[in-house]
């Protein structure tokens, strides 16, 4: 089978913090914004890599969601519990620098796993874990 990961979705209550964030500290472009206010869909992906993507959306506007499952969720996003990724660079003490000096919430310093990766953590403003992983 010919199958590629072309968009993953991390949620957003804030569009405008998260479009910062991963537009202007992550360095993404972004590729689509469509919706008002807190009902916005906003596409961003590294520059070069038109074929991924990463969807910022409203993490309850499903209709069959319920009031209960709104409140967890939101919670979730209150404890950074509810979305993560991860990414990748071939320099990550650059990359780390870079975004750290922009103002990113730093989860964890650039660190030797014990299971063999390098790897660091940030959180983005809708408290989404964003680790970046070194390529070796």
């Amino acid at each position: 089978m010919d199958i590629t990961i072309h968009t993953s979705v991390l949620p957003h209550d804030d569009p405008e913090q998260s479009l910062v964030f991963y537009r202007d500290v992550l360095g993404f472009e972004v590729r689509n914004d469509v919706g008002q206010g807190r009902m916005r869909w906003i596409t961003v992906g590294p520059a070069g890599q038109s074929g991924t993507s990463i969807l910022l959306a409203p993490p309850a506007a499903d209709p069959g969601i319920t009031e209960d499952e709104r409140r967890t969720i939101a919670e979730m996003m209150a404890k950074g519990t509810y979305g993560w990724i991860l990414l990748a660079t071939h320099d990550l003490d650059t990359v780390f620098g870079q975004v750290e000096s922009r103002g990113a919430e730093v989860v964890q310093e650039p660190t030797e796993q014990p299971y063999g990766m390098r790897d660091c953590a940030f959180r983005d403003p809708a408290g989404n874990l964003v680790r970046i992983q070194e390529l070796r």
